[in-house]
């Protein structure tokens, strides 16, 4: 009993650094087009576009939920926020690389805005879960917003700040996503890149709470 409850404290608890998995030097390969889109996972991305990396839990359903956009160029997953270069699916999902499961995606700002963008985020799962996302339970599955610029920075803690107020009324907790300029991404493998579009009976347990984003005018700035 001991050893699972140590085991499970362990994936709750994001590692140090110098506990993490020493991952490699060389990338993982992945898949070299959007099964989807067709269009290069990798870029190079046409001029204007602009990225955007998010994670919400099992990033197989939150892909799903980006490449439907309207605006959105290309989407990949992968791994960020953790410590271990070029990590594995599996060495992610023991929570050793400090990683989480998240989504690039590539959009072009004049069709769909960032701020739409967030509020399909905020709506798409329940940041108050801390490091887990329904049944998904440890590090890499807790919810973050990785930024590109002092924008986005500033657009993702406005609409935090909005939402969260939202939350509290309808009962649930404080949010605990994690919103930090944007690390370095690593490609998933390509197994992995638009899973449920390959396997569409695969399963995700991806759940929004219900309670609609109002984004803040402030939060578009």
């Amino acid at each position: 009993m001991f050893f699972l409850s140590d085991m499970l404290n362990k994936k709750l608890n994001l590692p140090k650094p110098s506990e993490a998995l020493p991952g490699r030097a060389r990338a993982i390969p992945t898949a070299p087009r959007h099964k989807v889109l067709k269009r290069p996972l990798k870029g190079p991305y046409p001029e204007g576009l602009e990225m955007a990396m998010f994670g919400l839990g099992c990033f197989w359903g939150a892909e799903r939920l980006f490449w439907q956009i309207e605006g959105v160029w290309v989407t990949a997953v992968g791994y960020a926020g953790g410590f271990t270069p070029n990590p594995t699916y599996q060495e992610t999902c023991t929570g050793l690389t400090g990683h989480a499961e998240v989504v690039l995606v590539v959009h072009d700002p004049r069709i769909v805005s960032y701020a739409a963008l967030l509020k399909l985020f905020w709506e798409s799962h329940d940041p108050t879960q801390g490091m887990r996302q329904g049944s998904d339970v440890g590090t890499p599955y807790r919810s973050a917003v990785y930024t590109n610029g002092d924008a986005q920075l500033r657009a993702a803690s406005a609409s935090r700040d909005t939402y969260e107020a939202s939350l509290r009324s309808a009962g649930y907790g404080r949010i605990t996503t994690e919103i930090a300029p944007a690390p370095e991404f690593y490609f998933a493998e390509g197994d992995h890149q638009q899973y449920l579009a390959k396997n569409p009976y695969g399963t995700c347990s991806l759940q929004g709470t219900g309670v609609a984003c109002t984004i803040a005018a402030a939060a578009c700035a």
